[in-house]
């Protein structure tokens, strides 16, 4: 269509571009659609001679496209162009309103819907990378529950073992106590089987030495008067150790106690009264130096190893007395001080 003046504000357009009406403004009509627009709004200078059948862009671009020798939109022609004048009123738009809320309401959707993707594929992922960490602490926990149960189980044998202790104590404890009064009854016994004896020690050894005459010699010596129907046994006993010097002590039942008890006093008697020349050798004729001679009663082997014992004790606290009678063994530290009936090595360890 060629170009044309704007006609007066009655006539009625249909533009396509603005509806502003400028008397005397140039304007085209579109050939397709049947819009006017201003030469002004598709920027085309007023000397611009408009071809026949021409189209709007609008009508040019929805269409097939063809080669630049038909209608390009005439805004595309840049040697024409004019100045665009300036937009009196804001284009056409729909009557859309959207309020503050409607806004937030979208944006909130939008990142809901978006957060929702997010953390769809966060899950699958994670689910898919913990799968194995899931596995292996599905095998811990089974474990982990075998190890409780063996664990129950070992209290519950603790616990058992624990009253069987108990009860093995009590039982040791009360077996020991019995085991003890057994001891001291067997040693009593076994000092009792000796109740008649006397034991003669450092009497040095001769060759073919009679020992019946030996000891009726000495009870004449301290005066104990004993003869030879008094004496019903004598003997040399062995050493209880290879490596001590000491002569083999010898071992003499008597008739009974109370010449056993005769024959112990008359020696303590005798050697009290001669300080300077106890009990020794040279009262059997014995040649060479004086060795002293001992009467003592013969102890069980139990009561020997505590009379040393007791001995040692009483070097070590300055007891002064050691003794025994009656086939028991006591102690005194001083001349007035009560003595102490030694019964066991206990007692020993108890003196201060």
């Amino acid at each position: 269509m060629a170009e044309q003046s704007s006609m007066s504000s009655s006539t009625s357009f249909t533009w396509g571009c603005c509806d502003q009406v400028v008397a005397n403004e140039k304007y085209a009509t579109c050939v397709k659609c049947h819009k006017t627009y201003h030469y002004i709004c598709l920027s085309l200078r007023e000397n611009y001679n408009v071809p026949k059948g021409w189209q709007c862009p609008a009508c040019i671009n929805s269409g097939p496209k063809i080669s630049r020798s038909d209608s390009t939109p005439l805004r595309n022609v840049s040697s024409n162009r004019a100045n665009k004048r300036p937009a009196l009123s804001p284009p056409k738009t729909d009557n859309i309103t959207l309020s503050c809320d409607d806004i937030r309401q979208l944006i909130q959707d939008a990142v809901k819907k978006e957060h929702t993707e997010m953390l769809s594929k966060f899950t699958e992922t994670l689910n898919r990378e913990l799968q194995p960490i899931k596995e292996q602490m599905d095998k811990m926990d089974n474990s982990m529950l075998f190890m409780n149960s063996q664990y129950e189980e070992l209290l519950k044998e603790y616990a058992a073992s624990k009253d069987t202790v108990k009860e093995l104590q009590k039982e040791n404890l009360e077996m020991k106590m019995c085991i003890n009064d057994l001891v001291s009854r067997v040693s009593q016994l076994e000092q009792q089987t000796r109740s008649n004896n006397v034991e003669i020690q450092c009497l040095p050894e001769k060759k073919q030495e009679n020992l019946l005459q030996i000891v009726t010699q000495l009870s004449k010596v301290v005066g104990s008067g004993i003869v030879d129907s008094d004496i019903k046994y004598c003997t040399r006993v062995a050493k209880q150790s290879s490596t001590n010097s000491r002569p083999r002590s010898i071992v003499v039942q008597l008739a009974s106690p109370r010449t056993r008890d005769q024959f112990l006093a008359a020696t303590i008697k005798y050697n009290k009264s001669n300080p300077n020349n106890k009990l020794n050798t040279s009262h059997l004729g014995y040649a060479g130096p004086k060795t002293p001679i001992f009467i003592t009663e013969h102890l069980s082997t139990t009561n020997k190893a505590l009379h040393a014992a007791a001995r040692i004790k009483a070097k070590e606290l300055g007891y002064q007395f050691v003794w025994v009678r009656g086939g028991r063994i006591f102690m005194r530290k001083e001349q007035e001080s009560e003595h102490i009936l030694v019964r066991n090595k206990d007692t020993l360890n108890k003196l201060a």
